[in-house]
């Protein structure tokens, strides 16, 4: 494995302020910091990022398909009715490279629009309500995968 992306979507750069009932007080600063750590000590180098643009998500996952990365990724809203993220995600899983979906959250715990994510199908794996714990969780399957 040459390095994994760590992706983040739309609000998510408000973590800790946005809703802290539902995603906690640790800001994306503090989750990268500790995917950071976590990483370090499974020999896995991460490269973190977070964008509002669906349009920048897909492109990233472009560049992890190029550059045969495996890719971490929490869609927030997109999750549940971007196609076009879900057709790029699918590339990633036709050439074998590994997809991991996280929610801090459990979607299935949540309103019923939540409930259905059209990137499941095409990721080896979804990890969802332990928190910011999911990312670090991620890690570790991609390192014992």
């Amino acid at each position: 494995m040459n390095k994994v992306l760590i992706l983040n979507g739309p609000n998510l750069n408000m973590l800790g302020a946005r809703e802290p009932e539902v995603y906690g007080f640790e800001t994306l600063a503090e989750v990268e910091a500790a995917c950071a750590q976590k990483a370090n000590s499974l020999g896995i180098e991460i490269d973190f990022r977070q964008t509002s643009s669906e349009a920048q998500l897909v492109d990233w996952i472009h560049e992890a398909f190029a550059n045969k990365n495996a890719v971490i990724i929490n869609p927030a809203a997109l999750t549940h009715y971007s196609y076009s993220l879900r057709d790029a995600c699918a590339m990633l899983q036709s050439v074998g490279l590994s997809l991991i979906e996280v929610h801090i959250s459990n979607p299935h715990n949540r309103e019923a629009f939540r409930h259905n994510s059209v990137i499941s199908s095409v990721a080896t794996g979804v990890i969802a309500g332990f928190g910011t714990n999911s990312y670090l969780l991620a890690l570790e399957a991609l390192a014992h995968n």
